[in-house]
């Protein structure tokens, strides 16, 4: 296109762009003046700046996709997203709304800072880069990590790794392998929440059990371990299993176990329970923080009641 013609067909910017985010330097080679594309960005102009020499081809706020865009290309191509935008992007849901910054990774030799919601680290250690819907993003272990560093309270933290866990994301041996040849730069509270994990407990809602068992003063259960009939049988995972009495603990949270598919899972689940003689403690997850004291009683009622049954011939497996 030649300079001064690029007004005739403006849909030709618009077509070289990234969802309408474009760089300066791609405006000029399109015969846009770059004094030209600045000036467009001023008051009441029909562009918008966004970032250092990145422009949006349009004076509407700027969309989440169109401000990682314009992050993604502020950083250069070999940039990639890390923390809790790369987070979203993976799929995983305990990301809080608050966590606005774009954070990218770069090379360390990259002379780049951070601006406005683009967070930039140097790295020497550039993680694996997966592509999800066409952008460059770390692996989830880095990823996740990278996020919970920048979170400086516990219940977040829980919830994204524990959901990163659960989810098969990643593995707790592996965010402790990442966690010591990292950063140690905010890692107090993701080593406080792994420490947590180390029991077994896979959720944030286990974890809160894991803290009330604690101050039960009942001997330490196993937690997520399968539960098998001396025939073999599959019985199920429960959350705490006292093996001492054959006291089967669930945290039954109404998000898995709501609707007819849940309820009916739920059901066959505890009627495996009940052939086997495991007696079943079931709690919710939202009163193990709102009923604690109760939620110890019961617990400590029910430990009592299935050392006074007989053993039930079922096994766990470790």
């Amino acid at each position: 296109m030649k300079a001064g013609h690029w007004g005739d067909d403006p849909e030709v910017l618009r077509d070289s762009s990234d969802n309408g985010v474009i760089r300066v330097r791609r405006l000029e080679e399109l015969g846009v003046p770059a004094t030209t594309a600045y000036r467009r960005c001023g008051p009441g102009g029909p562009w918008t700046r966004l970032l250092p020499g990145i422009v949006l081809l349009s004076n509407a706020p700027p969309t989440r996709p169109q401000q990682v865009a314009a992050a993604l290309l502020y950083g250069g191509p070999e940039a990639i997203l890390t923390g809790a935008e790369a987070c979203r992007t993976l799929g995983l849901r305990n990301v809080p709304e608050k966590c606005t910054l774009v954070h990218l990774l770069v090379p360390h030799g990259r002379r780049l800072h951070n601006y406005d919601y683009v967070h930039v680290e140097r790295t020497h250690r550039m993680p694996k880069v997966l592509n999800r819907r066409g952008l460059p993003v770390s692996e989830p272990t880095r990823a996740v990590l990278d996020g919970c560093r920048r979170m400086t309270e516990l219940r977040p933290v829980r919830a994204l790794l524990t959901e990163a866990v659960q989810r098969s994301f990643t593995t707790y041996e592996r965010l402790i392998q990442e966690l010591e040849v990292g950063s140690r730069r905010g890692s107090a509270v993701p080593r406080l929440v792994l420490a947590e994990m180390a029991g077994g407990a896979e959720s944030v809602a286990e974890l809160d059990a894991v803290r009330l068992w604690k101050r039960s003063g009942l001997p330490e259960p196993q937690w997520n371990k399968p539960l098998f009939s001396r025939s073999g049988a599959y019985l199920g995972k429960p959350d705490a299993w006292f093996e001492q009495v054959g006291l089967a603990w669930e945290i039954d949270s109404l998000a898995f176990h709501a609707g007819a598919e849940g309820f009916a899972r739920t059901l066959s689940r505890n009627a495996r329970y009940a052939a086997a003689g495991v007696l079943v403690l079931p709690t919710l997850p939202a009163r193990l923080r709102t009923d604690p004291e109760e939620v110890i009683a019961e617990l400590k009622g029910a430990y009592a009641a299935a050392a006074a049954l007989p053993a039930p011939a079922v096994r766990s497996v470790a």
